[in-house]
């Protein structure tokens, strides 16, 4: 293993880990800058003559398979675990068939040509964070960076949703009210990372980078 020696070492990174110790009480704070993470990347390019494209890579479960390529250093997913072996099952496995999962590299065409092409990392997320980015687009008027930016929610299972912290006390009362089991997350993990491209009239781009997750948007 690559041992972060620099990382470790560093009297600046030192202090920042000392103030997460609380003498009073126990803690359990996430690994540091020298804990290197390795999961979903999106990416998405455009060009000057509207051409898109939309990309997303996992290798699914933290190595992946545990298999590379010849000597290529290259990893292979192990989306397979995803089949089913209960015969009738929609997701059962079979030759030729590909596993159910949510790697979703979005894109969507205006008047039949392309308009955005954007991305939400976070396993079961993602579905989830397109519809709400694109809704925030469609019918809340947003532009990309602000329909990236917005408070999401996450549906976990049957009436339980987890939502995040910017979404109004009244709203997490009435959904309750309603019968849903509601509950606010201390911070962004679970709610997925996103970045997206909309083209605008008159062919100018503008991009936008979700700061839930490293990443940014660059034009040149």
């Amino acid at each position: 293993a690559v041992v972060p020696v620099r990382g470790l070492l560093s009297k600046s990174y030192a202090r920042e880990r000392r103030g997460l110790i609380q003498p009073g009480r126990a803690g359990n704070p996430a690994p540091g800058a020298p804990h290197g993470w390795s999961d979903t990347i999106y990416l998405t390019a455009a060009d000057a003559e509207g051409n898109m494209c939309s990309l997303i890579n996992s290798l699914f479960a933290h190595f992946g398979s545990g298999i590379t390529g010849g000597e290529t250093g290259i990893v292979l997913q192990n989306r397979g675990w995803g089949f089913n072996l209960e015969e009738g099952h929609p997701n059962c496995i079979a030759p030729g068939k590909r596993p159910f999962h949510t790697i979703i590299p979005g894109f969507v065409m205006r008047d039949g040509e392309p308009w955005m092409s954007y991305g939400i990392m976070g396993g079961d997320m993602q579905p989830q964070g397109h519809v709400q980015v694109l809704s925030n687009l469609l019918d809340f008027g947003m532009d990309i960076q602000e329909a990236i930016d917005a408070p999401r929610f996450r549906v976990l299972g049957g009436r339980k949703v987890a939502v995040e912290n910017g979404v109004p006390d009244a709203v997490l009362a009435e959904l309750r009210r309603r019968g849903h089991e509601v509950e606010r997350a201390g911070g962004y993990e679970g709610f997925g990372g996103g970045q997206g491209i909309v083209r605008l009239p008159g062919g100018v781009y503008m991009a936008g980078s979700d700061h839930r997750r490293d990443g940014c948007a660059v034009g040149f």
